[in-house]
């Protein structure tokens, strides 16, 4: 089958690879009808390449439709048409029944102390292949996959395996009560969900981002935003009655612009031997921290810090002393997919799309094109947000 496969820095190939199969009496075979690039991908893409494999499937935002089940699968039959979450969660552990699937005690990744694994997402994650692929490999699934009986379009669907949820997730921590105010940093597409979702329920959102075409689309959603410049701090301030957003959203994660000795640091690592790399990573790795250092600065005292960008270092420096004179709360980590797609499903499937799920792709590929879709999405050319690849 064909398959993206990451190469080395900067470089997934489209490739032939072995086609997956049953091994374990619970796992399914779903056949990819649509796969999407996420800007998490673009961290094994430019920095998590010390824990990349040469040859590694990756991509974890899939759906398609069930061709095989193992022999203890009741919950899906072939033809099924399903989404499949990004993380892999086994549905009765202790942390599973706590809605806490992303850290799945049954797949968490020992070696690494890492939670649950994720598809196509490094050794940090148990290196099991990914969906931006023709054929997807999914363990428990009379658990994960999600199945779909609408006869909406695949993009309306998809982003129930990451985004969505990650999104919806973001703005459930936060814990903003209707009427008070949400800021976003960063209108990638988990910004422009966490954006429209945060509308949708009734909240004063203002999105910050640098790239004009992200700021149109999500005032296309009524959302107010700002440019990112010097004092956007202040500006935050001046639209929440002078004291700051209630809840500030850090979309962006661990490649924030203006962070260059961080940068420097992730470049640097690139070039070391895997194995010191990984050392250097896990014991005092950097990363850029410009967005949560102004969500810091910009959210009002007592306000709450969600944190839905994906951060890797282990020796960051925090202000402590602003936070916890601010008295804050911060609240973080992967999503648990399945803890909310009953939630969201009713919100999918309304004929209004009220969180705008059909206005996000912005380019369409195929999988042989999936390495200029990276390309595209890794540079914001082209007015790149959302990149949907079709096997």
């Amino acid at each position: 089958m064909k398959a993206v496969t990451w190469q080395g820095r900067r470089s997934m190939v489209t490739t032939d690879v072995d086609d997956p199969t049953i091994q374990q009496d619970t796992d399914a075979i779903i056949r990819i009808t649509t796969t999407a690039i996420c800007g998490s991908d673009l961290h094994l893409y430019e920095v998590l390449g010390p824990f990349m494999t040469k040859g590694d499937v990756v991509g974890h935002e899939s759906m398609g439709v069930v061709e095989a089940v193992g022999s203890a699968v009741t919950r899906l039959q072939v033809g099924d048409r399903v989404v499949v979450p990004f993380n892999i969660s086994c549905g009765d552990c202790y942390m599973c029944r706590q809605g806490l699937q992303s850290q799945c005690e049954t797949t968490q990744v020992h070696e690494y102390g890492s939670g649950a694994a994720l598809f196509g997402y490094s050794k940090l994650y148990g290196s099991v292949p990914g969906g931006q692929a023709e054929l997807l490999r999914v363990p428990f699934a009379d658990y994960g996959p999600i199945k779909v009986e609408g006869d909406f379009l695949d993009e309306q669907y998809l982003y129930l395996s990451d985004i969505l949820p990650t999104a919806w997730q973001a703005v459930k921590y936060a814990d903003v009560e209707q009427g008070g105010s949400l800021a976003v940093l960063g209108l990638g597409p988990v910004g422009q969900l966490a954006s429209r979702i945060g509308t949708v329920l009734g909240l004063q959102v203002i999105g910050v981002e640098p790239v004009a075409e992200r700021r149109q689309m999500a005032e296309r959603h009524g959302v107010s935003t700002l440019d990112l410049d010097d004092d956007v701090a202040e500006q935050l301030q001046a639209m929440t009655s002078g004291r700051g957003p209630d809840a500030v959203i850090d979309a962006v994660g661990m490649e924030a612009h203006g962070s260059p000795v961080a940068a420097f640091a992730h470049k640097a690592t690139a070039l070391l031997p895997d194995k010191v790399a990984e050392k250097a990573m896990t014991t005092a790795g950097l990363d850029r921290l410009a967005a949560i250092q102004l969500g810091i600065q910009a959210v009002r005292r007592g306000g709450t810090l969600s944190i839905s960008g994906v951060y890797g270092g282990q020796a960051d420096p925090l202000p402590l002393m602003t936070m916890f004179d601010k008295q804050l709360q911060l609240r973080m980590g992967q999503c648990n997919v399945r803890r909310w797609t009953e939630d969201l499903l009713p919100y999918v499937e309304r004929e209004d799309d009220p969180f705008g799920l059909t206005d996000l792709a912005t380019h369409r590929l195929t999988l042989d094109d999936a390495p200029k879709g990276y390309d595209l999405f890794q540079r914001k050319a082209d007015g790149c947000i959302k990149v949907l690849l079709k096997p």
